[in-house]
């Protein structure tokens, strides 16, 4: 629950500790947006004000599953300007992610990392119930690919935002955000699962 502006003081607890960490964060959108209705702090920038503050280790950030509309011819420019890899929702289309994966736990290595997930990386027709849906995401079984894709990574903390069950009378946001936790729970380090 939660909107994405809650992983900015997570981040910055978490680099206080462990310096700046790596992320693999699974969204529609890129979240590193500048100013919105004149606040710089807001659920579309978290990332950028990370970025600013050195929280993040930039050449170990993975953004998975990011569409939609912009503004911008080139919406993605500040995130690959940064060092980010953007793994855009159409690269990822009708296919298993694990290949992806075996990538990004090469790229996180064993330094401290940080999973956030936004529920609507995953497509509206399983996950409705958010603010800002995208058509054309991921599906659920892919992100079970990516968060057991990062079991034995130095995971330091996980989040699960942007989930508005008002916004889903079936409950079926609700019971797939509750799952995803649960599926980040079992990748943490020293958990023992079946």
């Amino acid at each position: 629950g939660g909107d994405h502006t809650i992983t900015y003081p997570i981040l910055q607890a978490l680099a206080a500790k462990h310096g700046p960490v790596g992320l693999v964060h699974v969204d529609a959108h890129t979240d590193t947006g500048d100013i919105a209705l004149g606040e710089s702090i807001y659920h579309g920038s978290p990332f950028r004000r990370c970025v600013q503050e050195g929280l993040l280790d930039c050449g170990r950030v993975v953004q998975i599953g990011i569409r939609g509309s912009s503004y911008d011819p080139d919406p993605h420019h500040y995130c690959r300007e940064q060092g980010f890899r953007v793994v855009p929702a159409e690269e990822c289309w009708m296919k298993s992610l694990e290949p992806l994966m075996r990538e990004v736990r090469v790229q996180m290595g064993d330094k401290p990392m940080y999973i956030s997930f936004d529920i609507d990386g995953l497509d509206p027709a399983y996950a409705p119930g958010t603010g800002t849906p995208e058509i054309a995401g991921l599906t659920p079984a892919q992100a079970l690919e990516i968060i057991r894709g990062c079991k034995g990574l130095n995971i330091v903390g996980c989040d699960l935002v942007e989930v508005a069950p008002m916004y889903d009378v079936s409950g079926n946001t609700a019971l797939l955000g509750a799952n995803l936790l649960f599926e980040m729970l079992c990748v943490l380090p020293g958990v023992k699962t079946l």
